[in-house]
This record gives C-alpha cells, sequence and structure tokens, in this order.
C-alpha cells in the first residue's frame, strides 16, 4: 500500500471516529466540537475506547459471564505487552451483535477501527489514555461479576455507588486530566489532579438521578443505592414503577444532593485548566453549566425521573449556554452558575 494510500485511509478512519461520537453522545459532541487539534482528535478516540467497554456492559441481552469475557479480552487488547489482538475481541463481539444495531453496537462493531485511529495519536496521548481506559474497563467487569447472579446491577450504598461512578466517569476525568497537565505548570496541574474525580463524579451523578427509571427499563440496571431504597421502604424492583413516584422522590433528592457537594471541586478544576494543545474552557464549562441547570431541574421535579423516564433541560437553554463562549473573553463560571441555578438561562 502507497503512502498515499495509508494516509488516505486514516483520514477516513479519524472522519469515521468524529462522526460517530456525534452520534453516541450529545454531552461529547458538544466538548469535541468545542476543541481544536490534537485535543479533540485525543478526546474523540478516548471516548470511543470507553463507549465500546459501556456498550457492552450495558447490554441486556448479553449474559454476565459473556459481558466480563469480552471487557476482559478487550483489556488485553489495549494492553502493549499482551498478544490478543482487536481482532479477536471482534471475533468474540460477533455472536452478540444486534440484527438492527444503534449508534452505540455501530461503535462496538468497527472497535478494530477505533483501535487503530488510537495508535496513531502524536506524541503521549497513546500512552496517557490507555491507563484510565483499561481501568475502566476492569472496572466495569468487576462490577459485572459482582452481580452476575442479579442479571444487572444491583447498587447497594452511595459509597458502592461512587465507586462504580469511578470506573464510570473518575476514570475519564483521570484521562482528561492527563492529556492537559503535561502542558500545565505544577500549580495548575496539582489543581487539575485534586479536582479531578469531583468533575467527573458530578457529571456521572447527575446522570444517574435523572436517568434512574431508563437505566432499570433499558438496562437492567439499579444505580440507586439499596440503602436509600430501604429507608422509604423499597428496593430495587420498585424502581421506575409509577406507584411508587412519592417513595422515589427522597432518593432521587438524595443522589442529586450527592452530585451538588462536587460543584466546588468541579469548578476549581475547570479553572485551573490550562488552555494549550487545542484545549478550550467552553469545551469542559458547558458540560459543567448543563449540569448545573439539571440540578436546578432534579431540585425542581424530582417525580418527573419516573414519570417521563428521566430530565431534561430545553434545547434552548442548551443553546443560550454555548452562546456565552461564543465571544472573545470567556465568560465567569461561577457568575453563570449561580444565574442558571436559579433559572434557564433563556429565560434571563
Amino acid at each position: 500500500m502507497s503512502q498515499n494510500q495509508t494516509d488516505r485511509s486514516s483520514q477516513e478512519d479519524i472522519d469515521w471516529c468524529y462522526d460517530a461520537v456525534h452520534r453516541v453522545s450529545r454531552t461529547f459532541s458538544l466538548t469535541v466540537a468545542e476543541l481544536d487539534e490534537p485535543m479533540a482528535r485525543d478526546i474523540c478516540v478516548g471516548y470511543l475506547l470507553c463507549r465500546v467497554a459501556d456498550t457492552i456492559e450495558d447490554a441486556g441481552h448479553v449474559p454476565p459471564g459473556a459481558q466480563a469475557e469480552l471487557l476482559r479480552t478487550y483489556s488485553r487488547v489495549l494492553d502493549p505487552s499482551s498478544d490478543t489482538t482487536v481482532r479477536t475481541f471482534r471475533s468474540k463481539v460477533d455472536e452478540w451483535l444486534p440484527a438492527t444495531r444503534s449508534a452505540d453496537w455501530e461503535v462496538v462493531d468497527e472497535a478494530p477501527r477505533i483501535v487503530r485511529v488510537f495508535r496513531q495519536l502524536e506524541g503521549d496521548s497513546t500512552d496517557i489514555i490507555r491507563g484510565p481506559v483499561r481501568e475502566l474497563v476492569d472496572g466495569m467487569a468487576m462490577f459485572v461479576d459482582r452481580y452476575a447472579d442479579d442479571g444487572g446491577l444491583r447498587i447497594k450504598t452511595l459509597e458502592e455507588l461512587e465507586e462504580y461512578c469511578w470506573y464510570a466517569a473518575g476514570t475519564v476525568g483521570t484521562l482528561v486530566t492527563g492529556l492537559l497537565t503535561h502542558a500545565a505548570s505544577d500549580d495548575q496541574a496539582a489543581r487539575m489532579e485534586e479536582n479531578a474525580r469531583a468533575f467527573a463524579l458530578l457529571l456521572q451523578l447527575v446522570n444517574v438521578a435523572k436517568d434512574a427509571a431508563t437505566d432499570m427499563e433499558e438496562e437492567n440496571n439499579v444505580y440507586l443505592p439499596l440503602e436509600l431504597l430501604d429507608d422509604q421502604g423499597l428496593d430495587h424492583s420498585d424502581v421506575g414503577k409509577g406507584g411508587n413516584v412519592d417513595s422515589l422522590v427522597p432518593v432521587i433528592e438524595a443522589v442529586t444532593g450527592r452530585a451538588e457537594q462536587y460543584l466546588d471541586g468541579a469548578q476549581a478544576w475547570l479553572e485551573a485548566m490550562p488552555i494549550s494543545r487545542g484545549n478550550t474552557l467552553s469545551a469542559w464549562a458547558i458540560p459543567f453549566l448543563l449540569a448545573v441547570g439539571t440540578i436546578r431541574e432534579l431540585r425542581t421535579r424530582p417525580a418527573d425521573v419516573i414519570r417521563e423516564g428521566n430530565v431534561k433541560i430545553t434545547r434552548e437553554e442548551v443553546h443560550a449556554v454555548c452562546q456565552q463562549f461564543d465571544g472573545d473573553a470567556d465568560p465567569v463560571l461561577g457568575d453563570l452558575r449561580r444565574r442558571i441555578r436559579r433559572r434557564p438561562l433563556h429565560e434571563y
């Protein structure tokens, strides 16, 4: 194959990755769109590597034993000391690919393409991304094994919920921080490393609260902790049942409150980050501010999580938040956070 053919094939793979991230994640679609190169490519590919594992973990039609084996095989693919190839992983996945594939399963199907782009990333990016992604994959396999007899995750305590959130999102926070801090000052790096967990857990806990009913219905996973459900005379099987709305409201509020505890740390992470290697404040501040808006909605109408399936902010507010970063100077995060916490930004 000629060099020009190789370059063309690589660009086709990269273009596919950008298209895929826009189809599978509203949050990371916004983030990647706000970044410049090389950070945009690093984050896009790093996220898709994680999405492969997340889709397998959420697959209700795959038995837990097979899920765990797929995840561990995938982790070995990313281990440079292992001889497990991505084609081996892809062949193991084949029997579980749905006949009609969602965008998520297209990402799993195209894992060889994503891994190929990953291995072609520039500089230290491959090494920085590899560790957090493998920690996420191995952590998901551990949780699948832990609840193999239940047919889906059944989180027992708030502490266990945060342990899960660490593997599902905290590792991604580590990945992003690693990509940013090797070009940061010592002070910036220290503050980002101190608060990376807060940024990631904020976003993941908000997702747990707003998607509680749909997680049960679509994935057979219940992330609302049993200790909180038990306080209301409920158990995991009661999540998503319309007749339990009033009893489930305090549980949704408790998880929302846990997320709120990470707002200050998440803001500190944002305010410490360097603007280098194609990074922008808007890429990460927009998801943060959307999480603030979602917390406001969860506090205002927690029952809608059960009645309607989830709680989202409007497209008008998403647009209003994005517009705040259209000028030459970035807005003051603390001011925006306070305004959004009071009412939707587009209503001012």
